[in-house]
């Protein structure tokens, strides 16, 4: 073995060099008579001793790969009996040839070169082929039959047949043998188009088939010169056999050693090369006298034209099968490129193509933007899976209502489109009736959701963009007159609306350029004016439109999502400033620090999180910090809840603020920690006013009078909200309100300011 780890190309030399010898013999023997006709019988049994020395180093070689040590140890055995075999009929030739006399094949020799033969069918045999499935292995074995029924009819025609009709009779042991030689090369013709990447090379195995093909050219001469053909048989054709099998052996050892790979399989090519091969002897029986070997030949011709037909038929079939698949696979591919896979609507790619195919024929469109108020929601309080469940009850909704008038889509998220044809008044009677429909609930989980509508008209030049441009436009202006409402697109709309939309961008430069700033208003002990606690409010100046106000940034902060992070900004800044003024005037100056916090913060995974670092950042405990949110952000589902009672169990204080204006009850006070409750504004208004309507003054002392009531009950702490005037205090102080916040106390004020009330509150406890 080579270090390469193949076969040495010495035993492919030797072998070729056995054949020229012998056929230069053969030459000189038929020419000048030199020699005795039995050294005609030398070359094949000493070209199997090469073939056997390089399947065994071939055999030693391949020990890690079983499939393939199991075939070329196989074959190894085979050759040694072939070799064998044709030994003994050397021998016999040296014992008996005497004169022009050519000897016979002893019955051990055929014996031994048969068993050779058959183990070598054995082995190609079992070389496993590149099929799998029922289907493919059925055409597979319907070609190989084709096949083989083809070359066998071109082998009994021009080789058995003659042999069998001959005047001068073969040994059975001789037609056994040829028999079996065009078997096995038949089986490995048919064989090695078959063959894919695997253990045994395609080459190598198609040189094994051609080493029985030698059996062709001994039937052809036996055929031609009886007897008189065993020497150029033996000396010029049998010799080729033992190369062949050598040059399979370097070929798979050079496939082992990576020197090539296999070539593409061409098992398509094979029924037909069959029908070409059972031609030939098909015109030659036509063109001369019909003998019963002829009639096998026509036989053998009709079972293959038959086999063809169903091979055909099956093709045939296989083929209409792929046609059918692929047509409903492009007509799949075209419905899921077109259609939204969640709702089975149509999608925005869809919905832009025939917009645009409806504006360039001037048939005119009305588009309806369709927007689910407050879906993120639904999804973050009751789950992602909700929300879809949703999105699909939304679109059978959307089906059902515009019926034939319009097609709706999905264009994304939250977000569905109604395409109806022409139109200026169409869109809101469409638009209404989706309004009307959602007034009941819906899903599965029977949601109640609204939705904010944009109805655009496409003017005689409208192109695609300005379509939905203003259908967009519209649609905002919807949610911002309070949402569950359709607006239609009307000249100038687009300003004010867009404007509101620039303020997000504007919102994300002003957090960049550090533009925000907090401002605190103090809470205050009524009956001493003592700073019991303060609450931070968030400003905004802007370098060209001064200070903006908090209720037109807030909202747009809420919308884009920026809200998380302005809060963080608050909420930091308000620890950091706390800690600076107890540091500065001892843990008694500010009891109760709050900070405003809205449902958006509160649905944030990481809002707990933020909350402590924040408070440990500056050596704050949790005991400090008041988190004020409103009764809607606190309805708002689980997730709110669990953040609340976590804070709760941390040790953070829980306000209620703006309490009475919401759905404010006594199971929502059980149902959260809440540990203080801010009267709203609106109940402190008017309260000490002698008007001439009592009984509004009458219904806001009796609301102050039970949120009091209550909160002593519960063991809260009551804030009144909004305090203006000293009879607004007065009054409150006899209904119980000991703690209060308004512009009365103060006005909210930079840190700066907040400092010197501190030290003026200090310096007058310490005069005191």
């Amino acid at each position: 073995m080579a270090e390469d780890g193949r076969v040495p190309l010495r035993w492919v030399w030797i072998t070729l060099g056995l054949v020229v010898a012998s056929s230069v013999w053969f030459l000189f023997w038929v020419t000048i008579g030199a020699g005795s006709v039995a050294i005609a019988y030398v070359a094949v049994p000493l070209g199997g001793v090469v073939a056997v020395a390089a399947l065994y180093d071939l055999w030693r070689a391949v020990r890690g790969n079983r499939p393939a040590r199991q075939f070329w140890g196989c074959l190894l055995v085979g050759a040694v009996s072939m070799t064998v075999g044709y030994v003994l009929m050397a021998v016999n030739a040296f014992r008996f040839s005497v004169g022009g006399y050519t000897p016979s094949m002893p019955l051990s020799a055929a014996a031994a070169v048969g068993l050779g033969f058959a183990l070598v069918m054995w082995a190609v045999a079992r070389v496993p082929v590149g099929t799998s499935g029922t289907g493919q292995r059925r055409r597979m074995y319907l070609d190989r039959t084709i096949a083989f029924l083809g070359c066998a009819t071109l082998l009994w025609h021009f080789g058995m047949a003659p042999m069998l009709t001959a005047d001068e009779r073969w040994a059975p042991q001789t037609l056994v043998l040829i028999g079996l030689a065009f078997v096995l090369s038949i089986a490995g013709i048919t064989k090695v188009a078959y063959l894919g990447e695997g253990p045994v090379d395609r080459t190598a195995l198609r040189l094994v088939a051609a080493m029985s093909l030698t059996a062709a050219g001994v039937a052809v001469l036996a055929a031609t010169y009886g007897n008189a053909g065993g020497p150029p048989s033996q000396a010029v054709v049998l010799p080729l056999a033992p190369l062949m099998l050598v040059l399979a052996v370097r070929v798979q050892s050079n496939a082992f050693a990576g020197a090539r790979r296999s070539p593409r399989s061409s098992s398509s090519l094979l029924p037909y090369l069959a029908v070409a091969a059972v031609d030939l002897p098909l015109v030659a029986v036509a063109t001369g006298h019909l003998k019963w070997p002829g009639r096998v030949v026509i036989l053998a011709a009709v079972a293959v034209s038959v086999l063809v037909i169903i091979r055909q038929f099956l093709a045939f079939r296989d083929n209409s099968r792929l046609l059918y698949a692929l047509r409903a696979k492009e007509e799949r591919l075209q419905h899921e490129v077109s259609h939204d896979g969640l709702t089975g609507l149509a999608n925005r790619a869809w919905f832009r193509d025939r917009l645009q195919s409806a504006l360039a024929s001037g048939a005119g469109a009305t588009v309806l933007l369709v927007d689910l108020d407050d879906f993120k929601a639904v999804n973050d309080s009751l789950g992602h899976d909700v929300g879809d469940e949703l999105l699909v009850s939304l679109a059978a909704l959307l089906r059902e209502v515009t019926g034939g008038d319009g097609m709706p889509v999905r264009i994304g998220g939250d977000e569905f489109a109604v395409l109806l044809a022409g139109g200026t008044t169409v869109g809101e009677t469409v638009a209404q009736r989706i309004l009307d429909a959602l007034t009941e609930p819906i899903s599965a989980h029977q949601l109640l959701v609204q939705a904010s509508i944009g109805i655009a008209t496409a003017a005689p030049e409208a192109t695609l963009d300005s379509v939905l441009r203003e259908a967009d436009v519209a649609m905002y202006a919807a949610k911002q007159r309070g949402k569950a409402a359709y607006v239609r697109y009307l000249p100038g709309m687009a300003e004010p609306v867009l404007a509101h939309m620039r303020l997000g961008g504007e919102l994300r430069r002003a957090l960049d350029a550090g533009e925000f700033h907090v401002v605190y208003q103090p809470v205050m002990a009524l009956g001493t004016g003592v700073v019991i606690g303060v609450e931070a409010l968030v400003r905004w100046q802007h370098p060209q439109r001064g200070l903006v106000p908090p209720v037109e940034f807030i909202p747009a902060a809420e919308r884009t999502g920026l809200i998380v992070e302005l809060g963080r900004f608050v909420l930091r800044e308000t620890c950091r400033q706390t800690a600076a003024w107890l540091a500065e005037f001892g843990p008694d100056v500010l009891q109760k620090p709050g900070v405003n916090v809205s449902a958006r913060q509160l649905h944030d995974p990481g809002f707990v999180a933020d909350v402590m670092a924040a408070l440990g950042d500056h050596g704050l405990t949790p005991d400090r910090l008041v988190l004020e949110l409103t009764e809607s952000a606190a309805l708002r589902g689980g997730q709110i809840s669990r953040t609340l009672h976590e804070l709760d169990r941390l040790g953070v204080k829980l306000a209620l603020d703006d309490f009475g204006t919401g759905e404010s009850s006594l199971s929502l006070l059980r149902a959260f920690p809440v540990a203080i409750v801010k009267l709203d504004k609106s109940f402190v208004d008017g309260i000490e006013v002698e008007d001439a309507s009592p009984a509004a003054r009458d219904a806001r002392q009796a609301v102050a009078h039970a949120v009091i009531q209550m909160a002593g009950a519960l063991g809260l702490d009551a804030v009144a909200e909004g305090i203006e005037n000293e009879a607004q205090a007065a009054r409150l102080r006899e209904l119980g309100y000991t703690l209060g916040q308004g512009y009365l106390l103060a006005r909210p004020m930079p840190a700066a300011e907040m400092t010197k009330l501190l030290a003026a509150q200090r310096s007058a406890v310490t005069a005191g």
